[in-house]
């Protein structure tokens, strides 16, 4: 079976650090879905603007391999733990394909580059392939009795950011808040705890370093504007 692109998506994130484990953790980043030539066609997209969420199927372009484990170490249980690979959401598969379900927020039918999709809550790296999308369906999507394995065990702690006034003001409205959420997030590996290391990461243009001086806190050391 041949599998084609069928768009691409651009997002605030030039690399894999920093962005959030799972759709929908940060409301607040926005993507931008552009088809590819042979997809620009606003027909394939009618009804499409009914629904509130779109499911997401892509490649995972930056993790792909010729050998595959059938174990890995999810970061939510600390880097140290094997679980089966399809007991988990792992990039490193068989097949390197990633599900993400987001908000669609708009469609532009009529664009120099044909139609687009803006969308938000992505979990996606800038340039992405996009194989294929369809609706959310919240009859048959959302199970409310759902169990949620090993991730139900673990659980969700944000961080309190600090982000000192003189670096604040050198940031966009809509980037610090959307950069608000991802460092809520914790987006350290898991099994570094050093509170005194410097990390650092680029988002939506801007180069961003922080540390961690305890379990509950990060602060922004510095920012800067690349681009």
């Amino acid at each position: 079976m041949e599998v084609t692109p069928i768009a691409t998506i651009r997002t605030g994130f030039p690399s894999k650090f920093g962005i959030p484990r799972q759709s929908g953790l940060v409301p607040e980043l926005k993507g931008t879905i552009v088809f590819e030539p042979e997809f620009r066609n606003a027909d394939a997209l009618r009804g499409l603007e009914g629904f509130s969420h779109i499911w997401l199927i892509w490649e995972f372009s930056e993790a792909v391999r010729t050998d595959w484990s059938p174990t890995v170490r999810p970061p939510r249980l600390g880097g140290n733990t094997r679980l089966g690979v399809f007991a988990t959401r792992s990039p490193f598969r068989p097949n390197p394909i990633g599900l993400s379900c987001v908000r669609l927020d708009s469609i532009e039918l009529n664009t120099p580059q044909g139609p687009i999709l803006h969308v938000s809550g992505a979990d996606l790296m800038d340039g992405t392939p996009i194989y294929d999308i369809k609706p959310y369906i919240p009859y048959t999507d959302c199970q409310p009795d759902a169990t949620a394995g090993f991730t139900g065990t673990v659980s969700m702690h944000k961080l309190n950011i600090t982000i000192p006034p003189e670096i604040e003001s050198k940031i966009k409205p809509g980037t610090l808040k959307a950069l608000r959420g991802i460092l809520a997030e914790d987006p350290r590996p898991r099994y570094q705890d050093d509170p005194e290391r410097i990390y650092g990461f680029d988002f939506d243009g801007y180069s961003v370093k922080f540390k961690v001086p305890d379990p509950d806190t990060l602060i922004v050391t510095e920012i800067k504007r690349i681009r």
